[in-house]
């Protein structure tokens, strides 16, 4: 079955990371989310795309100077709409809790955490133990840019599917040695420039393909008829019901 991954949450509806974005897609119909992991100070987990606050909060600065103490004091949402006044940044166990309670799937990006290995591998840690709290019947997928700390989840977490992201600008040819050093299961190409032929050869390895960022329809429908497995994107809420729990 295809899937519909739901982009950050429903990104075009609400603040995109933020509870209220991942709490509507029940609503439409979507049951896979994706969502982004980077770690504060004190090891609090968070869903956060960028390693600063400036682009989607009120306040400036790094998440790497914070403790969670802080996220109390961030708004996450009147950026984007006044009904979202006061939107936190939410902490993973926090969105594990909801995946629960509405009985989603998940796809969790792990960032390249830009503050050192040290605090990157304390990241894979506390990601593998707030997964503890997933129910055994969500699906999951965990994938990376990183693909040395992608090979150490693995390493550490071997039952949990993985995948290889790779922009379109470092999708070389060694994309296949580059999975098999890491045991993934799938790849998850940038959807500039890929090709039918790329596709082929990436399903013929036995790979799996879910394909990023895709907000066209007729560009998602081109790519479905090519074999690929699902694609992430901002406008869930726009698909047609045949991509949908009924």
């Amino acid at each position: 079955m295809t899937k519909i991954f739901a982009h950050r949450g429903m990104s075009t509806l609400a603040p995109e990371n933020t509870l209220s974005a991942f709490s509507l897609c029940k609503q439409h119909g979507i049951q896979w989310i994706e969502c982004d992991v980077d770690i504060l100070a004190d090891g609090t987990v968070v869903i956060s795309h960028d390693d600063t606050l400036d682009r989607c909060t009120d306040c400036s600065g790094s998440l790497y100077d914070l403790t969670k103490d802080n996220l109390r004091d961030i708004d996450a949402g009147s950026w984007f709409h006044d009904d979202f006044i006061g939107e936190k940044i939410p902490t993973f166990d926090q969105l594990i809790t909801l995946v629960n309670k509405h009985k989603l799937n998940l796809n969790v990006e792990i960032k390249s955490c830009t503050s050192g290995w040290k605090m990157t591998s304390r990241l894979l840690d506390n990601v593998i133990q707030a997964l503890e709290g997933l129910e055994p019947n969500r699906e999951l997928i965990v994938s990376s840019f990183n693909h040395l700390a992608l090979s150490e989840f693995k390493r550490r977490r071997p039952n949990t599917p993985i995948a290889c992201l790779f922009e379109d600008a470092n999708l070389w040819e060694d994309w296949h040695s580059i999975l098999e050093a890491c045991q993934a299961e799938y790849i998850h190409p940038e959807d500039i420039n890929l090709t039918k032929d790329k596709i082929d050869k990436f399903r013929s390895a036995g790979y799996k393909v879910n394909v990023y960022t895709v907000n066209d329809l007729a560009r998602a429908n081109q790519l479905f008829n090519w074999g690929v497995d699902g694609v992430f994107t901002d406008i869930a809420q726009q698909f047609p019901s045949k991509y949908k729990k009924q």
